[in-house]
């Protein structure tokens, strides 16, 4: 891949001890799984690794071990959201000291903005690092939308180099692929959605799936990127109930289940969420087993096997 952002990136679940402290070891362990996977970028302290209920010192250690695990041939884009502006663009001064070569950003939850407060607040944080930002737009979790015409008025702003698009709005997607600028990394927020988007001229996508999946996800994106959209479709179909199931809850309930049931790390979690209930953990074994993916069952990823 040419550019950082570009390709397929993992939103990194974050592991949890049994008695709920960060599990570093895990941490480290499962970054390497991703790299020697051949994602193409890691991304730490998302909302997929549960950043609301990490302390301020758990996203500084976690951030610092995934730069370390990937020793700089790898990028690291490190979550830095929030809806506090000042607290947020704080935050990012921070992981960009630690290494991080980019900064991913949620739109503020809860405060509702107005685009023009979205604006403001993603250019404050924008001028306060010298890294690269990445827009995170998920409304069905933040209440919020970035609009196409803020998103264009935010993506001529000196170093805001892309944007993870979750709004499940195919039409606004085509809007910002059409009308973005051609150095604007525009990356699914959706695994469902990544084979589209790269058709319409996406980058390629921040996975979930990639949790469990790597080389298959990674390995769907190199092929849409390529114009081989025959094969990255046949990996696309394989993976849907995998995709799919991983929103059965909210994430990231289901994918540390997953995860568990594959022998990666146990599923614990901190409250609010709570682990799956019994409906939804057999239909993610039932998933996992249809695609030779649980543990015992030798190759876990055989779902992206060429």
């Amino acid at each position: 891949m040419d550019a950082p952002w570009r390709g397929c990136g993992t939103a990194l679940v974050t592991p949890f001890t049994a008695t709920g402290e960060l599990d570093e070891a895990a941490v480290r362990r499962l970054a390497r799984r991703q790299i020697d996977a051949g994602v193409h970028f890691l991304v730490p302290c998302g909302t997929t690794g549960e950043s609301p209920t990490l302390t301020h010192a758990e996203k500084l250690r976690v951030v610092e071990i995934v730069v370390d695990e990937a020793g700089g041939g790898v990028p690291v884009l490190a979550g830095a959201g929030g809806y506090d502006t000042r607290s947020t663009a704080a935050l990012a001064r921070e992981l960009a000291a630690l290494g991080a070569d980019g900064l991913l950003s949620v739109t503020p939850y809860y405060n509702k903005p107005t685009q023009e407060g979205l604006y403001r607040h993603f250019r404050t944080i924008a001028d306060s690092v010298d890294r690269p930002l990445v827009l995170y737009n998920v409304p069905s979790r933040t209440g919020c939308n970035i609009k196409p015409p803020t998103l264009l008025r935010l993506a001529a702003a000196g170093n805001i180099a892309g944007v993870k698009e979750a709004s499940g709005d195919l039409a606004q997607m085509c809007e910002i692929c059409r009308t973005a600028p051609g150095d604007f990394a525009v990356l699914s927020g959706d695994d469902a959605f990544t084979l589209a988007l790269l058709a319409l001229g996406g980058r390629g996508v921040i996975s979930v799936a990639a949790n469990e999946a790597p080389a298959a996800m990674a390995q769907l994106v190199e092929l849409g990127e390529s114009g081989d959209f025959a094969g990255a479709r046949a990996v696309h179909e394989r993976l849907l109930p995998l995709m799919q199931v991983n929103f059965i809850e909210s994430n990231p309930i289901p994918v540390k289940a997953a995860m568990e049931a594959m022998g990666l790390a146990p599923a614990h979690y901190r409250l609010p969420l709570s682990p799956p209930a019994p409906a939804a953990r057999e239909r993610i074994a039932a998933v996992l087993a249809a695609l030779g993916m649980a543990a015992g069952t030798g190759d876990t990823e055989t779902a992206g096997g060429s």
